[in-house]
C-alpha cells in the first residue's frame, strides 16, 4: 500500500513539474539570465560524428557500453533506437519500438503492456537483461502467456541500446540471451542549449482499439549543474480488432504512467541521477478455455534509481561508475465470478468467492559498480574495465482460497552476482577484448538453500585489414564468450496443484544446474561516407552465431503419473465434458542436455540528404536435446524477418514520409505461426520548431496473424489495420 501511495504522489509531482515549467515566469527568467552571465556548459557528447559530418542511430554511443562505444564500433550484435525512431514509431507499447531491430521479439498476449523480450531464441527468467535507468526488471509471472514481463511506457524513452548474446556479461548475471537497456528522458537532452524551461503536450487517437493517449512532459534548469525533468502518460484503449475483424477480448486496457529524473552535476566532471519512474496498469483477463472475463488485474510499479559517474580530467585511470536502484512491482488478481478451485489434495472444493485476491508481490534491489582505466603499454592502447554487480529478488505470493499456497509463481528469495574484468587493447588495425567474468548465487525458501558459482570467459579478435580507400572502415571480428544463468525462484521451487480446468500436480526441483551459455559469433563492421554524394553515410552490421545452452532448462508437462518423482493420486475423478477432474500427470522444470541456437543477423542503413533506406534481417533456427538424445524443435524461437524502410526528406526536413515492409517466416516445429507480411506507412510534419503533426498507419493490408511466440498457447491475433495520429505542442524560455 506504501509504495501505491508513493506512485501517486510522484505521479503528481511528475504533473506539477510540467506545469510548473510551463508557468516558469519571473523566475525562469532571472534564471536565464543568470545561466546567460554564466555561461552554459557545452553536453556531454551524445554521438560520434563522421568526417562528412552524417552521424546515423548507429554512430551513437550506446548506453549500455562500458568503454564509450558506439553500436557501429561495438564488435557484437549491438543495436541503437534514438529518439528519432522512437517518435516515428507511434508507439503505443514496448512491442512497437522494435520491428525492425534483428534478433529482438517482443511477446505479448491480450494484456499488450506487459511484455517479454527474446533475444535469438532466449527468453524468460532473466535469460535476457532487461535493465531501465540501470535497474533490472526481474518481475515474473508464471501462467499462460507471457511469464517474465516488465512496464514501461514508450513516451518515457528517449533511447534503447541492444546487445545480444552472452558477450553481455558485464551487464548483470543471468544475461545469456543479451542485454536491453532503456534510458528515459532528461533534462539536457529535453531542453535546448538557451533554454531555462520548456514543457510539451501530446495528444493522439488510434482508431483500432479506439485508444487516447495524452503525454506532458516539463523539464526546468535551475542551474548549469542542476535540472530536473517530469512526464506524465495516461493511455485508454479498448478492445482492438484483429485483421479478420473479430474484437479481442481482454485486450482493453488503461494505465497512468510518470517519471522524474534530476541531474546534479556536484563537480565538473561528476554526475549524479536520481530518478523514479512507475505506473499503474489495469485489464481484465479471460478463461483460456470459455474466453469470459475471469480476473480483474491492477498492477503497480515502481523503479527508483541513483546513478553516478566520475571521471579525471584528461580520462586516463578514473571513469567510475555507481549504479544503486530498487524496484517493487505489486499485481492484484480479483476474482470476478465465484470460482470452485483445486486445493492442495487435488480435488475440486475450494470455494472462492467473488472479490478474493491473489497477490503477487516482488522488491529487487541492485548495485552496479565498475571503473574504466586508459592507458598504454608501449604501441598497444588498453581500456581495461573491472567491477561487480548485485541483485537480490524477493517475491511474496499469496493465492486466494486457500491461505499461504503459492500457485505458479512460489515465494522465495534469490540473490545474484558477480565480479567481472576486462581489457580492450587496440593497435592499428588490430583489436582483442578479452574478459572473465565470476558469477554466483543463492535460493533461500521454506523448502531449503540452493547456491553455486563459475567463472565464464569470453577473447573477441577484430581486424580491420584496409587501411585507406573505400575499404577503410572495414572490420572483421570473431568471439567466443560464454554466461551463466542460475535457476529462478520458481523453476526451482514451483509446488502446488494446477488450480482450474483439471488439477494435476507442479513439483518442485531443487536439483536444478544453471545453464552455461556457450557460443561462437563472427561478425563484420562497414562505415563509410561520402559514397554516392557528398554527406551520406553507409553503415552496416551483419554476423553469424552459433549458442549451445547446457543443461538448458524447460518446463516439462508430459510426466506420467508412475514416471519417477510423479504420484498417482487415487480416488480423485477424470474430467468430464465441462467438468474438471483430476490428470494424472505433472509438471515440472527440468534440465535437458543442451539447447542449440543459430543464425545470422543484418542491420544496415543508408542515409544521406534526401531520406534514408534502411535493411534487417534476422534468421534463427533452435533446438533442445535431452538426456536420452531426444531432439525437439525449440519453441520460443521467433519467426525469420526481413525488414526495409525507406523515408524521403520534403520542405528542408520539415516534412517527412516513409514506409516499412516486414516479411515473416514461420518457425520450424510451430504448427499455429504462418508466414505474413506486413506494409507500413508514417509522416512527420514539423510545422515549426514548437508544433509537430504525426500520421502512420500500421498492418495497411489488414493482415491478419500471431506472433509466433504465441501460437504455442495463448494464439491471441495481432491488431488489423491501425490508424495513429498526434499532434505535439512545445513551449519553452
Amino acid at each position: 500500500m506504501g509504495l501505491r501511495v508513493t506512485f501517486r504522489a510522484l505521479l503528481l509531482g511528475s504533473a506539477a513539474l510540467a506545469l510548473m515549467a510551463g508557468q516558469g515566469g519571473a523566475l525562469a527568467q532571472q534564471a536565464k539570465q543568470d545561466d546567460a552571465q554564466a555561461g552554459t556548459p557545452e553536453k556531454e557528447a551524445a554521438s560520434t560524428q563522421t568526417a562528412s559530418g552524417k552521424t546515423t542511430r548507429l554512430d551513437k554511443i550506446t548506453v549500455v557500453s562500458r568503454t564509450g562505444e558506439s553500436a557501429m564500433e561495438t564488435m557484437a550484435s549491438a543495436s541503437h533506437v534514438d529518439q528519432e525512431e522512437i517518435e516515428r514509431r507511434m508507439a503505443s507499447t514496448p512491442n512497437d519500438l522494435f520491428f525492425s531491430v534483428p534478433g529482438v521479439t517482443i511477446q505479448t498476449d491480450a494484456k499488450r503492456t506487459a511484455s517479454a523480450v527474446n533475444i535469438r531464441g532466449l527468453q524468460d527468467f532473466g535469460r535476457v537483461a532487461v535493465i531501465v535507468d540501470g535497474a533490472r526488471q526481474d518481475f515474473s509471472r508464471s501462467g499462460h502467456g507471457t511469464s517474465s514481463t516488465f512496464w514501461i511506457d514508450p513516451e518515457l524513452i528517449q533511447s534503447i541500446d541492444v546487445i545480444r548474446g552472452p558477450v553481455a556479461n558485464t551487464y548483470g548475471s543471468g544475461a545469456i540471451g543479451g542485454v536491453v537497456f532503456f534510458e528515459t528522458k532528461d533534462a539536457e537532452d529535453f531542453l535546448h542549449s538557451d533554454e531555462t524551461w520548456a514543457t510539451s503536450l501530446t495528444g493522439r487517437y488510434e482508431t483500432n482499439g479506439k485508444g487516447w493517449t495524452t503525454s506532458a512532459t516539463g523539464a526546468y534548469r535551475f542551474s548549469d549543474n542542476f535540472s530536473v525533468l517530469g512526464n506524465i502518460v495516461y493511455r485508454d484503449f479498448d478492445n482492438y480488432k484483429d485483421g479478420n475483424g473479430d474484437t479481442v477480448n481482454g485486450s482493453a486496457f488503461d494505465v497512468l504512467s510518470g517519471m522524474i529524473k534530476t541531474t546534479i552535476r556536484p563537480t565538473d566532471n561528476s554526475k549524479l541521477q536520481l530518478g523514479w519512474v512507475g505506473a499503474h496498469d489495469n485489464w481484465t483477463e479471460l478463461s483460456t478455455s470459455t474466453g469470459k472475463p475471469t480476473h480483474d488485474v491492477d498492477m503497480d510499479q515502481n523503479t527508483f534509481t541513483a546513478r553516478y559517474n566520475i571521471t579525471d580530467d584528461e580520462k586516463k585511470w578514473l571513469d567510475l561508475h555507481i549504479n544503486a536502484s530498487y524496484g517493487q512491482t505489486d499485481l492484484t488478481r480479483t476474482y470476478l465470478n465465484d470460482t470452485v478451485e483445486a486445493g492442495p489434495d487435488g480435488r475440486f472444493d475450494v470455494n472462492v468467492p467473488a472479490g478474493s485476491q491473489s497477490t503477487y508481490d516482488l522488491g529487487t534491489l541492485g548495485l552496479d559498480i565498475w571503473n574504466t582505466s586508459r592507458f598504454e603499454t608501449g604501441a598497444l592502447s588498453h581500456e581495461l574495465t573491472y567491477g561487480g554487480d548485485w541483485v537480490r529478488d524477493d517475491m511474496k505470493t499469496e493465492r486466494a482460497g486457500v491461505s499461504g499456497m503459492d500457485v505458479y509463481t512460489p515465494s522465495g528469495k534469490r540473490t545474484v552476482g558477480g565480479l567481472y574484468i576486462q581489457d580492450k587493447l587496440s593497435w592499428e588495425w588490430l583489436e582483442i577484448v578479452g574478459a572473465l567474468r565470476y558469477d554466483t548465487y543463492r535460493l533461500d525458501s521454506d523448502v531449503g538453500k540452493v547456491s553455486g558459482d563459475r567463472l565464464s570467459p569470453r577473447i573477441t579478435v577484430g581486424v580491420s585489414p584496409f587501411q585507406e580507400g573505400v575499404l577503410q572502415g572495414l572490420q572483421f571480428y570473431g568471439t567466443y564468450a560464454e554466461g551463466y544463468r542460475s535457476p529462478t525462484i520458481t523453476e526451482t521451487l514451483i509446488s502446488g496443484m494446477h488450480p482450474s480446468g483439471v488439477s494435476f500436480p507442479f513439483l518442485p526441483n531443487p536439483n536444478l544446474k544453471p545453464e552455461t551459455a556457450k557460443t561462437w559469433e563472427f561478425g563484420v563492421n562497414y562505415r563509410t561516407d561520402s559514397l554516392i554524394q557528398a554527406n551520406d553515410a553507409l553503415r552496416l552490421k551483419a554476423a553469424y552465431f552459433h549458442n549451445d545452452i547446457d543443461d538448458y532448462i524447460k518446463g516439462n508437462e508430459d510426466i506420467m503419473a508412475g514416471d519417477p518423482g510423479c504420484p498417482f493420486i487415487p480416488g480423485l475423478p477424470f474430467p468430464g465434458p465441462g467438468t474438471p477432474g483430476y490428470v494424472p500427470s505433472c509438471f515440472q522444470y527440468q534440465n535437458y542436455a543442451n539447447a542449440k541456437i543459430q543464425g545470422v543477423e543484418l542491420e544496415s542503413m543508408y542515409d544521406a540528404d534526401w531520406g534514408y533506406l534502411e535493411l534487417s534481417a534476422s534468421f534463427i533456427n533452435g533446438h533442445t536435446v535431452s538426456y536420452d538424445g531426444k531432439r525437439e524443435d525449440l519453441d520460443t524461437v521467433p519467426s525469420s524477418q526481413v525488414t526495409g524502410q525507406l523515408g524521403l526528406r520534403f520542405l528542408e526536413d520539415k516534412l517527412l514520409i516513409g514506409g516499412e515492409v516486414q516479411y515473416n517466416g514461420k518457425p520450424k516445429g510451430n504448427e499455429k505461426a504462418r508466414d505474413y507480411t506486413l506494409v507500413n506507412a508514417f509522416a512527420r510534419y514539423n510545422v515549426n520548431d514548437n508544433f509537430k503533426l504525426d500520421f502512420r498507419v500500421d498492418n495497411i493490408f489488414d493482415v491478419d496473424y500471431i506472433n509466433a511466440l504465441n501460437g504455442v498457447e495463448t494464439s491471441v491475433y495481432e491488431p488489423g489495420v491501425t490508424f495513429k495520429l498526434a499532434a505535439t505542442m512545445r513551449w519553452g524560455g
